[in-house]
């Protein structure tokens, strides 16, 4: 049955000898739970924050998480640098798990009409976004960093797409079953879905005692932590402990860790101007469980996109012309979407762009950022990466969402559908130039990883 399955992803991922497939197998397993459950808990962060707090209110949010995110991540340094990985892997499943079954005790009260919603439910909505935010950067982030740290640049080309395609398919099965569950059997709160994702969660524990207890040793060792990195690298670091902005320090110390940030957090800003839009004219057509099972529809469909990509071999844009090309298309594509964006306006073309976009970056940017951290220090991959996809990403969201905020005041001095058409013309007046920016980011991110891969030295 292996040997079948291995024939069958030949083509797509590449010739696996038999224990990395393995390897590969388990890793995409736990990957299929983490991206499965964040896939069905965002949907359910934005239909719980709408009901709770407003629709108009989600630029907020996403800036007061942000801020949030700043301790939050810190902290997150500190254990990284005091507990191994495979403790980590196992402690944040639990947290995240409970407190997702704490959620669902909440949210049932609420939305079963048990609690008035007032003040105290604003404030659990807004908790709550924070709530999937931090998993969203901070399990995913834990994740790769652990990925990028048991593999070498060859097999990472292969096992990342292998690992994000089983990742995805999980993305395509839980969002809408689970998040969907509620208003297809009749129930009016959201609380069945979160009970099964808290349980789901704290799954991933057993998976990853599975990992390394059946892994061979062999096989954990990454492309410089098997003697490649320098000695006086080894003698910088010996004896340091990790200090609370650590990864923050390693972020602006060297420009190519500045350019990852930099494709980060231009997707998301643009992203982040379509998603606004396409929330409100989704919450102008659903409400409640049934906005719930919308979203989830969405997000079901932007998982099922991109498996389709991974499938018909999108990934080998990477194997064939390299990093450089994989990364340079994203700009590209996304500034065709912003065309689109800015010539049509209807909840369906919304559903298809956000689709789309979010597709095509997890099906091919998404692969491609991730390889870039192999060429680094360990420091750099458990300290510096959590700054950058929290930052890189959160960060960006604000910057979008500061931009969101203004089409409120656009509407009021000018009437609805004018204020609209000014909203769109300064989404691409922002948007056209950063996108120009990112293309070149992308070109020196792929020569200066296919330069250190091929001398065989860490760049930073």
């Amino acid at each position: 049955m292996i040997n079948l399955f291995m024939r069958l992803c030949k083509f797509n991922f590449g010739n696996f000898e038999e224990p990395e497939f393995r390897k590969f197998l388990r890793m995409g397993a736990i990957f299929m739970i983490v991206v499965g459950s964040y896939w069905t808990l965002r949907p359910l962060k934005d239909a719980i924050f709408i009901d709770f707090v407003g629709k108009l209110y989600l630029p907020y949010a996403k800036t007061v998480s942000v801020f949030l995110l700043l301790p939050l991540v810190a902290f997150y340094t500190k254990l990284v640098g005091k507990y191994p990985k495979e403790k980590m892997l196992m402690m944040l499943p639990v947290f995240y798990g409970i407190s997702i079954l704490v959620f669902a005790a909440i949210v049932f009260l609420f939305q079963s009409h048990t609690l008035d919603k007032g003040v105290m439910a604003c404030a659990v909505g807004y908790l709550w976004y924070f709530f999937v935010e931090s998993f969203g950067s901070i399990v995913i982030a834990l994740f790769w960093a652990f990925a990028a740290d048991i593999t070498d640049p060859k097999t990472a080309k292969r096992g990342f797409p292998l690992i994000y395609a089983l990742g995805q398919s999980g993305g395509v099965v839980l969002p809408y079953s689970v998040g969907g569950l509620p208003s297809r059997i009749g129930l009016t709160t959201d609380a069945l879905s979160l009970v099964i994702l808290g349980c789901m969660v704290v799954l991933i524990v057993p998976l990853v005692k599975r990992f390394f207890a059946v892994t061979p040793k062999e096989l954990l060792v990454s492309f410089n932590h098997g003697g490649e990195q320098k000695d006086e690298e080894k003698k910088a670091t010996k004896g340091k402990k990790p200090g609370f902005t650590d990864g923050l320090k390693l972020l602006f110390s060297h420009k190519y860790l500045v350019s990852i940030f930099a494709a980060n957090f231009i997707f998301e800003f643009i992203v982040t101007i379509f998603d606004f839009s396409f929330k409100l004219a989704a919450s102008d057509m659903y409400s409640g469980v049934e906005l719930s099972r919308y979203l989830s529809l969405y997000g079901s469909s932007v998982n099922m996109v991109s498996l389709l990509c991974l499938l018909l071999g999108v990934s080998n844009i990477t194997k064939f012309l390299g990093i450089g090309a994989a990364l340079a298309a994203m700009p590209v594509i996304l500034g065709l979407a912003l065309v689109g964006f800015i010539s049509m306006d209807s909840l369906n073309f919304l559903f298809v762009l956000m689709v789309g976009s979010k597709a095509i970056n997890y099906a091919l940017n998404g692969p491609s950022l991730k390889q870039l951290y192999i060429p680094t220090t360990k420091d750099v991959h458990f300290k510096a990466q959590a700054w950058i996809e929290t930052f890189g990403s959160r960060a960006s969201k604000e910057a979008g969402s500061l931009v969101n905020m203004i089409m409120k005041p656009l509407q009021t001095a000018f009437g609805e559908v004018a204020g609209k058409a000014h909203f769109l013309t300064l989404g691409g007046a922002v948007g056209f130039p950063l996108i120009v920016l990112w293309f070149v980011v992308a070109l020196y991110l792929g020569r200066t990883f296919k330069s250190a891969v091929a001398e065989n030295r860490v760049v930073c």
